[in-house]
């Protein structure tokens, strides 16, 4: 899972909004002003049915994450959080 969720800078984050164009999901913020210190990106890549292959990207470290537990549900509540 991404830790960006619960990271009080996700909807300003540069890391997270490339996080969202690779998922394909709409952005929390079309121009992101920050710059985090040393994100660190897992990639999977995953064999899905019919022979197609997905790609799964979660940030699982950063040197600026500031824990705030809820910041992307409080920002889309009407949303299920990404897992």
């Amino acid at each position: 899972m991404c830790i960006c969720v619960d990271c009080r800078w996700v909807d300003q984050c540069q890391a997270y909004h490339a996080v969202e164009r690779q998922h394909g999901v709409p952005h929390l913020n079309t121009h992101p002003t920050f710059s985090p210190d040393q994100p660190r990106i897992h990639v999977q890549v995953m064999d899905l049915p019919e022979g197609a292959v997905g790609v799964e990207w979660d940030v699982r470290d950063c040197g600026s994450f500031a824990l705030e537990h809820g910041r992307w549900q409080r920002l889309r509540p009407e949303q299920v959080v990404p897992t």
